[in-house]
């Protein structure tokens, strides 16, 4: 079947629990281990604990978190897409109000644990919003922004930017939480890799005596063109198609699926593929 947009009802159902999520993080783990998450919500809890620490007083979390996401969301409502703007900024509300209102719990006192799986919990978080074709803001929307320019994944070079956030920090409350902070976001950022692979490539090979099937699975179920090589299969000398073609990482599954069903002989050999150049189709945001 070929890809069709997710049903509004299903995208606010993964933002709300995606959401969710990301402020239990925050609530459980990155508040009562002192940890700094990076990205606009490391930003918004510095400057939280700057103005309790030096003025005084704590203001609520949601003020800041939402008016420096609000800057980010119009730089993605112009470029990305406006239904993934609004829903990403419907996904920054929920967050911030939330992180206000839960009641504060510590799952453990260690600092590494919550680093570790803090950085998991905020992975999973994340990675529910992006398949709803929205964002946890931030940081978030940057990395897509490049992403959708540049083909890459990004959130390789967001994780560098916040390694500079995290450094201001440590300077200031101190390099034991700073460190404990980088290992929270490393932990995000491989949790992103394994559950999210959009912005991922992956090389497939298919040995079938069956192309034409085969191809238009792959037309219709991703949109993509494939190349046609004709050989021969040496173990029985017999005359074999190969088809080479590169999809989205999140497409692999779904292919390979459907590809064993109509050929179950086929052989398939599916590589990462690190650079890319050319013409590559990439399901819109909106």
């Amino acid at each position: 079947m070929p890809n069709v947009p997710r049903p509004m009802w299903r995208r606010v159902l993964l933002i709300v629990v995606g959401a969710a999520l990301y402020a239990v993080g925050i609530v459980c783990f990155a508040r009562p281990a002192g940890l700094f998450p990076g990205g606009f919500t490391g930003l918004s809890l510095l400057i939280q604990e700057s103005c309790q620490r030096f003025l005084g007083f704590t203001p609520p979390y949601s003020l800041f978190s939402i008016t420096l996401n609000f800057i980010a969301a119009a730089l993605c409502f112009k470029y990305i897409g406006r239904n993934f703007a609004m829903l990403s900024m419907l996904s920054v509300a929920i967050a911030s109000v939330l992180t206000d209102l839960i009641p504060a719990y510590a799952f453990s006192e260690d600092p590494l644990l919550c680093s570790v799986f803090g950085g998991l919990v905020n992975g999973l978080a994340i990675s529910l919003c992006l398949r709803a074709d929205a964002s946890t803001g931030g940081t978030d929307f940057i990395s897509i922004y490049l992403a959708e320019k540049s083909g890459r994944d990004a959130f390789n070079i967001i994780l560098c930017g916040n390694m500079v956030m995290l450094s201001v920090a440590g300077l200031v409350f101190g390099w034991g939480r700073a460190l404990y902070s980088m290992i929270f976001q490393f932990s995000t950022t491989q949790a992103l890799h394994a559950l999210f692979r959009r912005y991922q490539h992956r090389t497939l090979w298919i040995v079938t005596d069956r192309p034409e099937e085969v191809y238009a699975i792959i037309r219709d179920a991703t949109h993509h063109g494939a190349t046609l090589f004709q050989g021969t299969g040496l173990y029985k000398n017999e005359p074999r198609s190969m088809i080479y073609t590169v999809l989205s990482g999140d497409d692999i599954r779904r292919v390979v699926r459907d590809v064993r069903a109509v050929d179950p002989h086929a052989f398939i050999n599916a590589q990462r593929t690190d650079s890319l150049t050319g013409r590559f189709y990439r399901r819109p945001q909106d």
